[in-house]
């Protein structure tokens, strides 16, 4: 059979809903709009039809793609012009074209190389007949073959840091690609202290240099800018990376670590691109829209208008989720307990933060014979995954565009919490203690990752929490706070079906939910549903002031680019005044710019003779005003005297230097360090507490077990600048929560320790640790935990021994015939370039406080 009738689109139809109605839609397409879907539609008709950037918040599993393909097809038609809708992967470009397809929406696919794409298709995109569905690649590249658009719609916006900042950057590998590494990093060598970069030389890491990161900021030493260029432009498999940041070179920044070197700039400087920003209108689809400039800063824009659901708008629902956390159940292998819920269930999704952790995992939790799927076998989609009746499917850094729905799998494993995608994040989050700039960011992945599996409102789906800090993460009322309503009840729920509860409880109550019968109905969704209408969704502090700041970052990153000092500085300072209204929670960020700021105005200086007081004036805040050591690390700049030391840290030299200068018996010393470290193997606290003595006085602190009822197992301290009061519970089983009980205590030590040594209050800084192998607090603990009070890993005091044991034997080996002050020298240089100078001990030891924000 043959129809006629006209082959023309005719007048285009007046909303996207009316749009909707004339789609020649295929049976198995969507029964019909949600109400939420129009009730957005209709917004954009009222009031965004001309802004230039728009976001448009849909949560996961709620119809977004659909909603974008409609506003993107309604353009097209309407206008006459080319529209161009972004996926962050092919893979995602391939599920939105097939629910163009069942759709009726006229699509085409144009990816990979721009030599290949099939002509008819081109010429479709180009003649506006077409939308065209492409990678964000495609757009964000040197040179992008695609005409400039009237309307680009980036699906998963929440995830453009991760593909936009990476086509602004040269991501060197070292494993991968380790002469390029060497290379670079003969170029950086000047920006880093010398121990440090030696220690990156070596063939095998020691134990904490593999995960620390210095930032190095190639414009600040002369001659290395133009070294850095060269190095970088006789690498051919980093040519086309390059050559999106060549022009703006002076403005990038270099993170540096054992295993890879990153450069880039801070915020991708959008505006060159040829295509992106001469669209009319850019669209940003995100699962998540929060008011800390997340998407701003990643898509380089000054301001993205927000689109958010009417208030008297029904929340849409995106199914059901059980979390589980093993971690927090006592004697237990979260390993095995995971293992057994997996086979409850016959499949599982496992997202980690590097593949070859993810497929260890999956093959740790399959039974008997079942497949372990990777990346390659879902490069086209999920399908081969779906379609199996049992099987893991191990993946990395993947937190979104993975569609599960309905009985296509039915438990998500997160292992890992996804705060370093990047050698930038690493920087921000560990280093600079900036966290909160990328908080959002850190959230958003978590919610995408649990919500694999959950895509439609009856979807429901397992998440098993495996990784201790992910655990951790998820228990911080700051973090659970910022969750939408439904989230924090399952997580709430989830929790406390996850404490004190025998691994027979849970699986039995895996199997109530994944029944989905009466008990699960009525012993579960009642408590769940009463926590969901007493939460209170809580913006983390600093947020406001964040979202303030961006224009500013972003007009500063432009200035730079264009190495307009004067300009760049004034913003930079702008944003980190904006920055600082949002108190101690964005201290560690506003520290960054008023660095950038102080940077740039001394590079002003050329210019400017009196720059040079003002960069040191700025430099010198934010040393004040940053949280961790790495401003201290940084070069100081010409004509600077050097920093002298923190006083804290000129004891502890003082104190190794006399240890030094009376003559030390290499036989016995080696033979000390060797119980301090056989030492911090053990659990029994007889053994455990004296190596932690032991470790103290070798960091040059005044260290001991304090005799008196009720005090911590060690404390050091260097005179009265800083105290450690050392809580130890080796002797902890791996899983379950410290309890209240203990927290109690430790909220008591440093009081006890002024007491005990006569000076009130304690030094500005001093803390609590408490060292344990569990992962989880009590949360009246948390919220009766001081602020004082921090937890660590039995691995990291294990770390910080051996990294001692390290520094001494390079001092000794080359301590002989130095005067006192080079003797001094050798201690401070080692020490410091080990990361083992009282403030950044204490640095390593804060990054995960006890008490709620």
């Amino acid at each position: 059979m043959a129809f006629k009738g006209t082959t023309t689109e005719g007048p285009a139809p007046a909303t996207p809903e009316d749009l909707y109605i004339d789609l020649p839609r295929r049976r198995d397409a969507v029964p019909g709009l949600w109400s939420h879907q129009v009730d957005l539609l209709r917004l954009y008709m009222e009031e965004h039809q001309e802004t230039a950037d728009l976001a448009i918040e849909l949560p996961t599993g709620t119809g977004k793609t659909l909603t974008g393909l409609l506003l993107a097809e309604w353009v097209r038609r309407h206008t006459g012009k080319r529209v161009l809708y972004a996926c962050p992967t092919k893979q995602l470009v391939k599920q939105v074209q097939a629910t163009a397809d069942r759709e009726g929406i006229k699509a085409v696919t144009l990816i990979g190389r721009h030599q290949d794409w099939p002509m008819p298709d081109q010429t479709a995109f180009e003649a506006a007949e077409k939308v065209a569905i492409v990678t964000y690649n495609t757009i964000f590249n040197s040179n992008p073959h695609v005409e400039v658009p009237d309307l680009i719609i980036f699906d998963d916006a929440h995830a453009g840091e991760q593909y936009v900042g990476e086509s602004y950057a040269v991501d060197i590998k070292r494993h991968k690609h380790p002469a390029a590494y060497a290379a670079v990093l003969k170029t950086l060598k000047p920006g880093l202290d010398g121990v440090f970069a030696n220690r990156l030389s070596e063939e095998f890491p020691d134990a904490s240099i593999s995960e620390s990161v210095r930032l190095v900021l190639p414009s600040m030493t002369n001659g290395m800018l133009a070294e850095l260029d060269t190095a970088l432009a006789s690498l051919s498999d980093f040519k086309f990376d390059f050559a999106v940041i060549r022009s703006g070179l002076t403005a990038c920044l270099a993170y540096v670590s054992y295993g890879g070197i990153l450069i880039r700039p801070i915020i991708p400087p959008t505006g060159d691109n040829k295509v992106f920003p001469r669209a009319r209108q850019r669209m940003y689809l995100s699962a998540t829209l929060g008011v800390g400039g997340e998407i701003e800063r990643a898509f380089g824009r000054e301001t993205i208008q927000r689109l958010r659901l009417p208030e008297t708008a029904p929340t849409p629902r995106s199914g059901r989720r059980f979390f589980v956390f093993p971690e927090l159940m006592a004697r237990v292998d979260p390993v095995d307990v995971t293992k057994q819920i997996v086979a409850r269930a016959g499949k599982a999704l496992v997202l980690g933060p590097e593949t070859a952790r993810a497929v260890a995992l999956g093959k740790k939790l399959v039974s008997n014979d079942w497949p372990v799927l990777g990346i390659d076998d879902v490069a086209d989609g999920m399908k081969p995954f779906a379609d199996l009746p049992n099987g893991v499917c191990a993946l990395a850094s993947r937190y979104d565009g993975i569609d599960l729905p309905d009985d296509a799998c039915r438990v998500v494993v997160l292992d890992g919490k996804p705060d370093q995608d990047s050698l930038q994040e690493r920087f921000l989050y560990g280093r600079a203690k900036a966290g909160a700039a990328i908080a959002e960011r850190v959230r958003t992945r978590v919610v995408q990752g649990a919500g694999r599996a959950t895509r439609q409102p009856n979807d429901a789906a397992i998440v098993v929490i495996l990784d201790r800090g992910l655990t951790k993460y998820l228990q911080q009322p700051e973090t659970i706070n910022a969750l939408e309503a439904d989230l924090q009840a399952e997580i709430q729920f989830g929790r406390t079906n996850s404490t004190d509860v025998s691994v027979e409880e849970v699986l039995s109550n895996v199997d109530a939910f994944l029944e989905q019968g009466d008990a699960w109905r009525s012993g579960a969704e009642p408590h769940i549903a009463k926590a969901r209408r007493e939460a209170v969704q809580i913006l983390p502090a600093g947020s406001e002031a964040l979202g303030k700041s961006v224009p500013h970052e972003v007009e500063a990153c432009v200035f730079a680019a264009a190495s307009q000092w004067d300009k760049a500085a004034a913003k930079a300072l702008d944003a980190a005044r904006v920055i600082g209204e949002g108190g101690n929670a964005t201290r560690g960020y506003r520290s960054v710019w008023l660095y950038l700021a102080g940077i740039w105005t001394e590079l002003n200086a050329a210019s400017d003779p009196g720059a040079h007081a003002n960069a040191v004036q700025l430099i010198s805040q934010s040393e004040k005003t940053a949280e961790g050591t790495w401003t201290r690390e940084m070069p100081t700049l010409t004509t600077v005297a050097s920093r002298a030391l923190a006083p804290e840290d000129a004891s502890a030299v003082t104190k190794i230097v006399s240890i030094l200068s009376a003559g030390v018996n290499i036989g016995k010393h080696n033979r000390q360090v060797g119980e301090m470290v056989a030492g911090l193997g053990e659990r029994e606290p007889g053994k455990y507490e004296p190596a932690l003595t032991a470790l103290g006085k070798l960091l040059g602190a005044e260290a001991g077990k304090p005799p008196e009822k009720g005090r911590c197992d060690s404390t050091w301290c260097w005179e009265n600048h800083l105290w450690l009061a050392m809580e130890a519970k080796s002797d902890h089983d791996l899983t379950g929560v410290i309890t209240h009980k203990e927290i109690r205590q430790a909220n008591d030590q440093l009081q006890l320790l002024a007491s005990d040594r006569g000076h009130t209050p304690p030094p500005p800084g001093s803390a609590t640790i408490i060292i344990s192998p569990k992962s989880g607090v009590d949360i009246d603990g948390i919220k009766a935990a001081q602020s004082h009070v921090y937890h660590i890993d039995l691995s990291d005091l294990m770390t910080l021994g051996k990294d001692v044991v390290q520094a001494w034997s390079e001092i000794l080996a080359s301590k002989d015939g130095r005067t006192p002050s080079q003797l001094s020298d050798l201690v401070r240089e080692t020490m410091s370039g080990h990361g083992l100078l009282p403030t950044q001990v204490r640095e390593g030891f804060t990054s995960d406080p006890v008490a709620a924000d």
